[in-house]
Formats: C-alpha cells, structure tokens, sequence
C-alpha cells in the first residue's frame, strides 16, 4: 500500500492511496457477498442467488459498489495508523477500480491547521482618546431631573425648551390649502428634544393654546438617477399647526433629599453627583476604547496571518449565530426570519471569529497564557466582597461556566496591550484620515 498525504490549502489535506488488488480482494468479496445476500432474484430465495448467475446479471457492479467501502474503511485505518486527527466529514474525491489492477483513491479532509502565528507584538495602531465633556455632563444631568420632573399645564409657551407642546399638525400644499390625501396628525413635541425642527421650536415660544401658525421644513435624501449616478434629491414641506395643549416641565432641583433619593443613599452633594456621572461616562468611553483597542488588534493580527479555516467550523459557529438570532427575533414577537438570508449576512463574521479563535489559541500556547486555580481564587476573593457570597460556592460557579474562558480572553487582551504600541489620538483626527483614504 502507498500512502500520501498532499496539502490542499492551511485546512484542507488530500489522503492519496494506492492498494495492490490482492491486498483489498478479500475485502471486496466479503462485501459483494454481504450484498448478495439481500438480492432478490426470481427463481431462487433470497441470499441464495449463485455467484455466476449475480455476476452475469449484475457484471462488476457490485464490485464497483464494494469497493467505496472499501476506500471508506481503509481511510480510517490509515487515520489512525498515522494519527491523520481529521475534523468534519471526509469527502471521497476521486476512485479508480478495475478489478485485478491498483486500487485508486483520494479522500479530501479538513483539519485544525497548524499556524505559525506571528506579528502580534510590536503593532502601532491609533485609537480615539474619548473624553468626557462639560456639556455631557450637563445633558446627562438634565436628563435625569426631566425623568423626575412633575408637569402642569400653562396657557402659553415661555422662553425656555421645558415645555410639551401637543400640536395638530396639516400637510399644506404650494398654495397654502391642505395636501391632497393627507390628514391632520396629533402629536406630543418636546420642545427640548434635539431631534424636533428647530423652525417648530421656535415658532412654538409664546403660542396659547388654539393659536395657529406655519412652518416649512427641507429634507435631504440620496438616490440614484437614470444613468446609476447617485445625487441627492431635496423636497420641502409645508405645514400648519395648531396649539391644542401646552405642558410645563417643572424640574427638581439637585437637593441632597432629591440626590440621596435618586442615588440610592450614596451621595447627598451636587458636587460629587457631578463626579460620579462624569465618572460613569467615562467609564463607558474606557470600554468603548478597550473595544476599539481589541477590535483593531484583532484585525491586524488576522491580516498578517490570514489562512482558510477548516469549512466544517465555519458552517458550524454560522449555525450557531443563526440559531441564536432566530431566537432572539422569535422573542421579539416576529414570525417569519428568513435564515438563508441570514446566514449570507452572517457568513463572513463567521469566518473572522473561526480565525481569531484558532489564531489567539496559538498565542495562548506560544505564551503560555493559562488561567489557574490560583487566578480564579484571587478574582472569588475579590468578587466575593463585593456580592456577599460565599468564596466556596462563587469558586465552585466560575469553574463550572465558561468564566474561566473569558478570563483568559481578557488576560490575553491586556497582554496584547502590554506588547503592541498604542496612540490615542483625538477621535476627529481619526474621523478626518478615513475621510481621506476613502476619498
């Protein structure tokens, strides 16, 4: 018997075997004899057909028939026998039988590729540097005494935004009469949302309720025109509104019974309610930059070690994200998901996790990147204090879930952070070099 194992792609290895016919012919004949025994013939009972008579009926046929398994049974020997450690199901590429000559046959495999992981120290990367703004603060503030404000109705709008204003509004056409087909709309406006026409805003300041006025707004859109060129379309509107209610937020002032009752009891002062908030922002932009960070080191490090993961794991993690999406779609009340959709969508971030996950495995093994028993008594210690329960039943949780895992994800993160050189650099310094690498 020759054997050859030849390299189809990083994943992808073909099995070449060469049998002489004596080698392979007692198994053959077990086969085509075990087929023989399920034949139906007439004139005689079943399995009980004479050889001459299947071979003039039949002619090599069920030689042919014998031989894939035999292909079929020899790959596994030789798998074992050279620890081969396919993944996925084999393919049979190719078969050559005559009977009394060489046995051909090619079986295609997938397997885990073994990767020379490199270029995961040392990378210069930019990322945005967010930081929190005074003006944040203040909206965030605002935010919070509008959630708790009371309201009472007025009969005019004041000067300040603090106010909801319910208008009927009537689409009117170039001459000043309703639009054809369209019907007057109530709507709540509050005057302090950013997102409502500011001509609204300010034609609302000093409106009683029953007062009529107009305003016009002009919408942007892109679309494409006859020869497939993109331009962008602009068409105004024209409205006229009516006053029908006018509400008045009255805002709570930052009193410590007001801050103690929003805070939990943990602070009693404007001044460090102010800090805790600027504080939580920031804390969001951290991550918000660890997740850049992590993202963009991902990126690069797959770039210098691009490869073709084995197909068998892609269709299975491509599943997995359809099955949990369906899921999630399900609960949502929606009924029909189209998953064949999905999954063309979903296909490449399929592939990409594949990579990073046989990629950062390789890292883990070249530096020795492990979580031990050790690591997670020091994280329950900690946790532990934090939440109240017990160090035994928070140690026993970690190693039964996959916490172990994403703890080592992290420690390997913050070991690619130690090893790789990081910029932050102002957010729109990166906003304006993407501008011009696109142009």
């Amino acid at each position: 018997m020759e054997v050859k194992v030849n390299e189809i792609s990083t994943s992808v290895n073909e099995l070449e075997v060469v049998m002489a016919y004596d080698e392979i012919k007692p198994d053959i004949d077990d086969e085509v004899k075990k087929q023989a025994k399920k034949l139906q013939v007439p004139g005689f009972r079943k399995g009980k057909v004479p050889p001459q008579i299947i071979k003039k009926m039949f002619g090599d046929a069920l030689e042919y028939e014998a031989s894939e398994k035999v292909a079929n049974t020899s790959f596994w020997k030789i798998v074992k026998d050279k620890n081969l450690q396919p993944i996925g199901q084999p393919v049979l590429s190719d078969i050559k039988f005559i009977p009394g000559e060489d046995f051909h046959f090619k079986v295609h495999y997938e397997i885990i590729p073994q990767l020379d992981v490199r270029g995961y120290k040392g990378l210069s990367l930019d990322v945005p540097d967010f930081r929190i703004k005074d003006d944040e603060v203040e909206h965030e503030i605002m935010h919070i005494k509008k959630a708790n404000a009371t309201q009472v109705e007025e009969e005019k709008v004041g000067e300040d935004n603090n106010f909801i204003v319910k208008l009927t509004l009537q689409r009117l056409n170039d001459k000043g009469e309703p639009y054809e087909g369209s019907k007057p709309e109530t709507f709540d406006v509050d005057l302090d949302n950013e997102n409502v026409q500011r001509e609204i805003v300010e034609q609302s300041k000093g409106k009683k309720i029953g007062d009529i006025f107009e305003f016009t707004f002009t919408d942007e859109k892109k679309i494409k025109n006859d020869k497939g060129e993109e331009e962008t379309v602009k068409e105004e509107f024209r409205y006229k509104a009516e006053v029908k209610e006018i509400k008045k937020y009255i805002l709570p002032e930052l009193e410590p019974d007001f801050l103690k009752k929003i805070t939990k009891d943990k602070v009693d002062n404007e001044k460090d309610f102010r800090e805790n908030i600027k504080n939580d922002i920031q804390r969001y932009y951290d991550q918000r930059m660890d997740e850049i960070t992590r993202d963009k080191l991902i990126q690069e490090i797959i770039r210098t070690n691009n490869f073709t993961p084995p197909p068998s794991l892609v269709t299975s993690f491509l599943k997995d994200l359809v099955d949990r999406e369906e899921q999630d779609v399900k609960k949502q009340g929606y009924r029909k998901y189209d998953r064949e959709e999905a999954a063309k969508r979903l296909g490449n971030y399929a592939e990409y996790e594949v990579k990073w996950y046989l990629i950062k495995n390789e890292i883990e093994k070249k530096e020795n990147i492990n979580i031990t028993d050790d690591d997670l008594m020091e994280l329950v210690k900690k946790d532990a204090v934090k939440t109240g329960l017990p160090e035994d039943k928070l140690l026993n949780y970690y190693k039964s879930s996959n916490f172990a895992e994403r703890l080592k994800d992290q420690k390997l993160f913050e070991f690619l952070k130690q090893n790789n050189n990081i910029s932050k650099v102002d957010p729109s310094k990166l906003i304006n070099t993407k501008s011009e690498e696109n142009k």
